[in-house]
């Protein structure tokens, strides 16, 4: 689950990592209210949706005055903002954050991610502040520099050290503030059960004060229900509406931009499924993990979650039938059928438990768009013929 930057700067606060005063508007004159109660001659208008890079796309204004901040806030509001992260469908901005002015000296990045290599969070900084991490990671990543830290003994002071001195920070003061700063984030990290943060641009101000300008933070779903508040903070809004009503049913769903419809049983099948279409020269249009308690309604919700994409020209279901019993996912079929208009070939391979009777029911129903494969390379292969009208 990913949050507004508004609302991570309100966890930050919880924390006492500094950042600039702002105020959430959803209209113009509530956006001039927050600019007057904010007081002073510089403000800034952010556009808030849960993605980055919101300044390249003019998500971002600096106004100095109280008819911009109304100005800019009118534009923003409403708009259709595309990004890199956002896709050429862009996102409604259906809210702003009025923001003080700040004394920028240098713009620095700051993050905790989880190195799933390394098994432990990983602090990531760099010099470059205000860019995409992944530019930097890309054509200079020598200036990213990368502290482990075991959880077993958390942040210490060595972490701290290594991290100001990779970053080049000589001044003994802002170094002190710098590893202040950086246990404070890694505690709400660790506290919150947060999948990453990540603060770009983390300014100096003139004073030699470390601020986060800005805030985004993601969240492990599986961990929401030890932290109701941060589940309250969710938006409906942002959220893929086909990936909010998979959740619903227990599916595990995310859209992708190709034109195979995968459903599968367990991530890691599902990911070498994927990778095995596209090895055999197709592109999934999506991520379906339809789990050990997939039963026949459930499995015909997948079918109508994949057949909304108006891309899909092909359907592979790949089942290893373990937990998930490949009779249940027969009758899914069956079920979905009933339900939902499909109109695409449905490659079907199933092995595991129960696999001869989901052969049997499947053979019986005497579906025409359903058509079985033996293995894994079989199904891929026939489900990129499939969608190339090749089969």
């Amino acid at each position: 689950m990913n949050i507004h930057e508004y609302q991570a700067k309100e966890i930050f606060a919880q924390y006492k990592v500094p950042t600039p005063r702002g105020i959430i508007a959803n209209t113009v004159d509530e956006a001039v209210k927050a600019a007057n109660e904010l007081g002073g001659n510089i403000w800034v208008v952010k556009a808030q949706i849960h993605a980055g890079g919101r300044g390249l796309g003019g998500g971002v204004k600096l106004a100095k005055s109280i008819d911009e901040v109304k100005k800019y806030a009118d534009e923003i509001l409403g708009m259709t903002l595309v990004t890199h992260q956002t896709g050429p469908e862009g996102k409604l901005v259906q809210k702003v954050y009025i923001e003080e002015g700040a004394d920028i000296q240098d713009e620095l990045y700051l993050g905790v991610v989880l190195d799933r290599a390394k098994e432990m969070p990983v602090i990531m900084a760099s010099t470059e502040g205000g860019m995409d991490i992944e530019t930097v990671a890309e054509k200079t990543p020598e200036k990213i520099v990368k502290v482990a830290v075991d959880p077993a003994i958390g942040f210490q002071g060595f972490h701290g050290r290594a991290l100001v001195f990779g970053l080049g920070i000589g001044d003994k003061a802002e170094q002190r503030k710098m590893i202040d700063f950086a246990s404070k984030l890694y505690d709400v990290y660790m506290d919150k059960d947060a999948e990453m943060i990540e603060i770009n641009p983390l300014i100096k101000t003139g004073s030699g004060e470390f601020i986060a300008l800005d805030g985004k933070m993601g969240f492990d779903d599986s961990a929401l229900f030890r932290h109701p508040d941060i589940e309250a903070m969710r938006d409906i809004s942002e959220e893929d509406p086909d990936e909010r009503e998979a959740s619903e049913y227990g599916l595990s769903y995310v859209a992708l931009d190709g034109e195979i419809g995968c459903m599968v049983n367990g991530a890691g099948l599902a990911m070498g499924t994927m990778d095995t279409i596209n090895y055999m020269g197709g592109t999934p249009a999506n991520f379906l993990d339809v789990g050990g308690s997939a039963n026949a309604q459930t499995v015909a919700k997948g079918f109508e979650i994949i057949l909304k994409n108006p891309n899909v020209k092909a359907i592979f279901v790949n089942i290893f039938g373990g937990i998930v019993r490949c009779d249940r996912i027969a009758n899914g079929i069956l079920e979905a059928t009933k339900l939902v208009d499909v109109h695409v070939p449905v490659i079907v391979r199933l092995d595991g438990t129960n696999a001869p009777e989901a052969a049997e029911i499947l053979k019986n129903a005497n579906i025409k768009n359903v058509i079985s494969a033996t293995d894994l390379a079989d199904g891929a292969k026939k489900a990129v013929a499939a969608a190339k009208g090749e089969l």
